[in-house]
């Protein structure tokens, strides 16, 4: 058999593959990408969920951006993804590093560590809710042991319903952890071995090898860490419902009260900036962390 025959068999043997790949490409095309289309023609539309949308241009978002609070909710969305992409994932990659050296308890430590992450969003937030409860709540209880006359309303008081609400995801970095680990876990042995041969400390290795070597997965988990940001909704609808005021307003509780209000033309220009804003998220986080790159 010539090499002409062979090469033929091989794109005929090629072409089966789209056969298998026809499912997926169904599947994204009705839920993912028709859905993102229709948002992005009707963010420009006046719709209220029942007639035909009317063309309104730029209306929408000229409503939006002289909304208090769509700022607030901007600026609320820039700090939490800080948050996320510094205390959030850094706090979930030094649990990674620390489960890699399996210390004394590590098995029952990663049990712990995952428990919140097999609680329903709705409930952790109702969990959260009662926990910052100012007569009942444990954390006042337990300050109250020490001074009998504390007294915070840490969910309708400005500035502690921000940072309550930021403590019910802020340090539940499982997902982080388990990515990192198994990249840690994926590097191999004899890499490690040969640079303690070669006088390498534990934190030149941290730092030259594996730390490097992890880009990719750290990478992801600050992009995962910060969508889950931009489409943060029990945590804030269950405990402050955006308030006090518009302290902990976010786009998805404008993207409801839009819907809520009939306003779907000015719920999907929200959707279409949440979009956005993530795009612009995986570009900003592919070109730091070097994603596209061999390591």
């Amino acid at each position: 058999m010539n090499l002409k025959k062979v090469s033929k068999l091989k794109r005929n043997d090629f072409k089966w593959i789209y056969l298998f790949l026809l499912p997926s490409i169904l599947v994204f095309v009705l839920f993912n990408l028709i859905p993102i289309v229709t948002v992005g023609v009707t963010a420009f539309t006046e719709w209220n969920g029942f007639a035909l949308p009317s063309f309104n241009g730029l209306e929408n978002f000229t409503n939006l951006f002289a909304n208090r609070a769509f700022w607030v909710s901007t600026k609320n969305l820039l700090l939490w993804s800080f948050l996320a992409a510094v205390v959030h994932v850094g706090f979930g990659v030094i649990i990674a590093f620390i489960l890699y050296e399996k210390p004394a308890g590590w098995k029952f430590t990663r049990s712990v560590f995952m428990i919140p992450n097999i609680i329903s969003g709705a409930a952790w937030a109702v969990i959260f809710r009662f926990m910052f409860d100012n007569r009942m709540g444990l954390f006042n209880g337990i300050v109250r042991i020490f001074n009998p006359n504390f007294d915070v309303q840490w969910l309708t008081v400005s500035p502690y319903a921000f940072w309550s609400v930021t403590l019910t995801w802020l340090f539940f970095a499982v997902i982080v952890t388990l990515i990192v680990l198994n990249e840690l876990l994926a590097i191999p042995s004899s890499l490690i071995e040969a640079a303690e041969i070669d006088g390498a400390t534990k934190w030149q290795i941290i730092f030259k090898i594996q730390l490097p070597m992890s880009r990719k997965a750290i990478g992801t988990s600050v992009i995962a860490s910060i969508t889950a940001r931009v489409t943060m909704y029990e945590a804030i609808a269950l405990t402050t419902n955006g308030g006090p005021g518009y302290d902990t307003m976010n786009l998805p509780l404008m993207l409801v009260d839009s819907i809520t209000n009939l306003k779907y033309g000015t719920a999907n220009a929200v959707g279409l900036l949440m979009i956005v804003y993530g795009i612009v998220t995986l570009l900003v986080v592919n070109k730091l962390f070097k994603m596209n790159e061999e390591l």
